[in-house]
């Protein structure tokens, strides 16, 4: 009798132990869960935009008209401007910094603070801004040239804040040959020697973890985009991804890395199946129009990422010069505050 009493006393500790046990990991999950998907709105969110000479002069557009066109009437605080090799350094070793040192000292003059993406990969199609000149089979000593004459030419500008090196070089988009880790590397060790202000580093905001740009740079960006072409199915889709999807990755990043996670590239124009100035405005609709706007901007304030830069300043200005003024006045609303 006592021994059958001891041996329900002992399964019932081992049945308490299990629960116990279970509780324990039960809060941990629940902890974990607070840990990675609750995230506190920021107080202030803030908004800046993206330039791009070459993207300017494809729409039609005088670009300086539209450059000053978003730091005068946008009064945009915040700019990431893109550079393009091949307008920097047409033909080899002859450099032509005079449409970038313009645009420098135009920011330099309202205050405005800068991102400067530097590098080979920098964004807006072909995506790899090659000059004609260059052997893209051997150009890693004359791009680290380039980068090095940038930085050295920039780095007395007090507007710029931080330097951008590539622009998500590890995702397979655009017209561009490999590059690699160890590329990118010798790239941001370059500017290091150069400079001391934060490295940029951006990653694909959807098909990312982020966690090779925390390693690699001081600031991570990323891509925010709602509704693409997506030409492996030759379907425009809207992505599935909830806010928390971005959040989740983000708490992980500032809590492991204790690094800041921006978003450097906010869908604010459309996704066309052919390059944007090739687009029909209806078939533009598809992925962005009045509504479709405002869906991203509250999709974006859900995230718990404090820093916007809209990517589309310079379709806004065209979209304005064709009649329609909604995205520039929306974007009004944001940047200038």
């Amino acid at each position: 009798m006592a021994l059958k009493k001891l041996k329900k006393l002992l399964k019932m500790k081992a049945k308490f132990k299990k629960i116990i046990i279970l509780f324990f990991f039960f809060l941990v999950f629940l902890s974990l869960c607070f840990f990675l998907f609750f995230t506190q709105k920021p107080e202030k969110v803030n908004f800046g935009v993206v330039f791009s000479q070459k993207h300017s002069s494809l729409l039609g557009l005088d670009w300086k008209e539209n450059y000053l066109a978003l730091l005068d009437d946008l009064k945009t605080k915040n700019l990431k401007i893109i550079t393009h090799w091949d307008l920097i350094e047409k033909e080899k070793n002859e450099y032509h910094f005079s449409d970038l040192d313009w645009q420098i000292e135009e920011a330099e003059k309202r205050n405005v603070s800068l991102i400067l993406v530097i590098g080979i990969k920098t964004g807006r199609w072909p995506e790899c801004h090659f000059p004609s000149w260059i052997d893209k089979k051997n150009y890693e000593k004359d791009l680290l040239k380039f980068i090095e004459n940038v930085v050295e030419r920039h780095k007395d500008s007090k507007s710029i804040f931080a330097w951008q090196i590539e622009n998500e070089p590890f995702f397979p988009f655009g017209e561009c040959p490999e590059i690699t880790k160890e590329l990118v590397k010798k790239e941001i060790e370059l500017v290091r020697s150069l400079d001391n202000r934060p490295i940029i580093f951006a990653d694909s905001g959807e098909f990312s973890f982020w966690f090779t740009a925390a390693k690699i740079g001081d600031i991570v960006s990323i891509t925010l985009h709602r509704r693409v072409y997506f030409k492996e199915i030759s379907k425009y889709v809207k992505y599935p991804f909830p806010p928390l999807y971005y959040t989740f990755r983000k708490n992980l990043i500032e809590k492991l890395f204790k690094k800041r996670v921006i978003c450097g590239e906010f869908q604010a124009e459309p996704w066309c199946k052919d390059l944007l100035y090739n687009c029909s405005l209806e078939e533009q609709k598809i992925t962005l129009d009045e509504e479709k706007f405002k869906e991203n901007i509250n999709f974006a304030l859900e995230t718990g990422i404090n820093t916007f830069y809209f990517w589309g300043g310079e379709w806004w200005y065209w979209q304005k010069n064709k009649g329609n003024d909604f995205f520039w006045q929306e974007g009004k609303r944001y940047l200038s505050n």
